[in-house]
C-alpha cells in the first residue's frame, strides 16, 4: 500500500467507471487465485488473509490517498459486498492488540434533541465500576456503581470473555445458552438470530483479538447484509432483523472497529434502536475517572 501511495501521489481521482471496473478486476483476481492460497493457510485464516489483502486495496482503489486528501464516495462506484467488509474486519481484529491499563473506558457520543450527547464508563479486572451522565444521575457527575457487563441481560465477566470460543459457530452457541432477558432482545433474537450481542463484543466490551474476530466472522454469515458504499469512518452497512427493523452501522475494516452505528447498547445488556448514530470509542487506560 505503501508504494501504491508513492505511485497515486500525483495522479488525480480516477473517474467512478474507472474505479468500478478496478474493483471488479481485482476481486475476480483475488478470487480466481483463493483457492491454491487456502490449503496452506487453513479454510478459514486463508479467506481471512486473502480478503483483507484484496479489500484493503479495493475499498482504497481509485482515491488519492495522500494524508491530505482523505477518503470520500464516488457517484456510480461498486462497493465491496457487506459480508466481505466484515470478514475482511475479522481478518484485520485477529492482529490488533487490546492494549493494556487498569480500567476499560467507554465512551459514547450521538446526537440528542437539542444537543450532543455523551457517557462514559470505567470498569476494573475486579468489578468496580464508575459512570458519567448515565440516566438518573446528575449531568457530568461521575458515579460509581455496581453495573456489570452483559449480553442480552446475563452478567459476563472478564473471565466470561477471554473464554468465549474463537470459532463462529461455536461462538454463537456459546451466546445462545447464556441465560436470556426478553426485555434486552430484538424480536427476531427470541428465535435465535443474535445480532445484537455479537455487535457488543465487537463494539463495547474487552474482547479478546480472536474472539472478535469470531464475533465479525459470525455477524457476516448474517443473511441479506448490504453496503451501502464508503462514507467517512469506513464503509456503511445495513443489516435487516425481523419486520422492518434494520441495524446501521459504519465498519472500518482495517482498524476492525464499528466507528459508529444506528443502536444503543443498554445497561440490560440489550440493544435499543436511535434515531441518530452513535459512536462508541473504546480503550484501557489507566486515567482515574474524574
Amino acid at each position: 500500500m505503501s508504494t501504491i501511495r508513492d505511485f497515486r501521489r500525483d495522479t488525480p481521482p480516477m473517474t467512478a467507471q474507472a474505479e468500478s471496473t478496478a474493483r471488479a478486476r481485482l476481486l475476480a483476481a483475488v478470487r480466481e487465485h483463493e483457492p491454491h492460497r487456502e490449503p496452506r493457510l487453513g479454510p478459514r485464516l486463508g479467506r481471512r488473509l486473502v480478503l483483507a489483502g484484496a479489500l484493503a486495496v479495493a475499498i482504497g482503489a481509485g482515491v488519492v490517498v495522500a494524508d491530505d486528501h482523505p477518503r470520500v464516495a464516488l457517484p456510480g462506484a461498486t462497493p465491496v459486498p457487506g459480508r466481505d467488509v466484515l470478514l475482511m474486519a475479522a481478518a484485520s481484529a485477529e492482529h490488533i492488540p487490546q492494549g493494556t491499563g487498569t480500567y476499560w473506558h467507554i465512551m459514547r457520543t450521538w446526537q440528542g434533541p437539542d444537543a450532543p450527547q455523551m457517557q462514559e464508563s470505567w470498569t476494573t479486572r475486579d468489578g468496580r465500576h464508575w459512570s458519567r451522565n448515565e440516566p438518573d444521575a446528575a449531568p457530568g457527575a461521575v458515579v460509581e456503581d455496581p453495573a456489570s457487563f452483559r449480553l442480552m441481560g446475563a452478567e459476563i465477566g472478564f473471565e466470561e470473555l477471554e473464554g468465549l470460543p474463537t470459532d463462529p459457530e461455536e461462538l454463537k452457541e456459546r451466546i445462545a445458552e447464556l441465560p436470556q432477558h426478553d426485555s434486552a432482545m430484538f424480536p427476531g433474537e427470541r428465535q435465535g438470530e443474535l445480532v445484537s450481542p455479537l455487535v457488543t463484543l465487537i463494539t463495547e466490551l474487552p474482547t479478546p483479538a480472536q474472539v472478535r474476530a469470531a464475533a465479525f466472522e459470525a455477524l457476516a454469515a448474517t443473511p441479506g447484509i448490504k453496503n451501502a458504499g464508503p462514507v467517512e469512518g469506513g464503509q456503511a452497512l445495513l443489516i435487516p432483523l425481523s419486520g422492518s427493523l434494520e441495524i446501521r452501522m459504519v465498519v472500518d475494516p482495517e482498524a476492525a472497529r464499528v466507528a459508529r452505528a444506528n443502536i444503543l447498547l443498554t445497561a440490560e445488556g440489550g440493544a435499543a434502536m436511535s434515531n441518530s448514530y452513535v459512536s462508541v470509542t473504546t480503550e484501557w487506560t489507566d486515567e482515574l475517572p474524574r
